[in-house]
């Protein structure tokens, strides 16, 4: 195969010319940071020419660049022939750089990724290479897979209708504060709530009525909590779950009052209601307790699930403690 000879004239040009065309920023600084090139690319998205920078200090040139971390990179390259690749989280755009007139215009500076890499020359005297990359299209990609990311997770953990945590972002709240509770030894408590005759006041005032009246709810219950490790879900259809880490007993039942207090001073209007207010009205079981070693949350829901029960058979509009005499219940 018959080899052809390309003089080194010829083949400086060709890297000339593919160093002009290549579509990256390309800037090559002495050992006294002055310019020594600066490629179309440069000039294109600087709109500063070659010949306007060449023989210059690039930190003199563009002040906002000293003290840096780009000026503290090239110092690296420069002085201990040591490559640095910036972050971009942290330096998402050190050069005075713009895609187009009006983000110039607006001072938008495109996204950059910066790689500064130490260079010998013919010369022997060390030069820096600074490579810097448009990244505002892959940026911009990023914060929309974030931004969905956020709002499936809000979809997937959020009640569509009242807007509160759903039933699955109870359960998995549930086991992982249990589990602290577990390991630290805290109190934990939990808060089972019912609307009492829910399906008469649906029967009665139809189905948008209620789901109104369950949105009025859950924001009365979520407006006590003032805590943000506190947490209120809808367990499932006119059900209300509250968890309470780090809380005793005695804290638990006065929260559930303030809860039912506020549920009934809503004053929503149920002619169906069994209660002598005619208004709707909730009833909730507490369940707290330090959970030793062999105790799973399930127990813990079960407690505040009976407590609830018998809070209704009491005749609702009350709060009642598992395992205690301590009711608490309308004038």
């Amino acid at each position: 195969m018959r080899k052809k000879y390309y003089s080194p004239s010829t083949v400086a040009g060709m890297a000339e010319c593919v160093l002009q065309a290549i579509n990256i920023g390309t800037v090559v600084l002495d050992q006294e940071h002055l310019v020594v090139l600066w490629n179309r690319w440069m000039e294109k998205h600087s709109g500063v020419r070659a010949e306007e920078i060449l023989g210059l200090n690039l930190f003199d040139f563009f002040p906002d660049l000293r003290n840096s971390r780009v000026e503290s990179a090239v110092e690296q390259a420069l002085h201990n022939n040591f490559p640095s690749l910036l972050s971009q989280t942290l330096n998402k755009a050190p050069f005075a750089l713009y895609t187009n007139a009006s983000d110039a215009a607006a001072s938008n500076r495109m996204q950059q990724a910066v790689a500064v890499i130490p260079i010998e020359a013919e010369d022997h005297n060390r030069r820096c290479l600074i490579q810097i990359s448009d990244v505002s299209v892959a940026v911009a990609r990023e914060r929309q897979l974030r931004e969905q990311a956020l709002v499936l997770r809000s979809q997937t953990f959020s009640d569509g209708l009242t807007g509160i945590a759903n039933r699955r972002h109870f359960d998995v709240s549930i086991d992982k504060e249990f589990r602290r509770a577990k390991r630290t030894g805290i109190p934990i408590s939990l808060l089972m709530i019912d609307i009492d005759y829910f399906k008469a006041f649906n029967d009665h005032y139809g189905h948008q009525r209620g789901d109104d009246c369950l949105i009025q709810v859950a924001g009365a219950l979520g407006s006590v909590l003032h805590r943000p490790a506190d947490l209120v879900a809808r367990y499932g259809g006119e059900e209300f779950a509250v968890i309470l880490p780090d809380n005793h007993a005695e804290s638990a039942c006065m929260i559930a009052t303030a809860m039912r207090q506020k549920v009934e001073a809503l004053g929503l209007e149920h002619a169906q209601s069994r209660n002598p207010s005619k208004v709707v009205t909730i009833s909730i079981g507490v369940a707290a307790s330090v959970p030793q070693h062999h105790h799973e949350a399930a127990g813990l829901i079960q407690e505040a699930d009976r407590a609830l029960y018998e809070a209704k058979r009491l005749g609702r509009n009350q709060v009642v403690l598992a395992g205690s005499d301590c009711v608490s219940q309308s004038a």
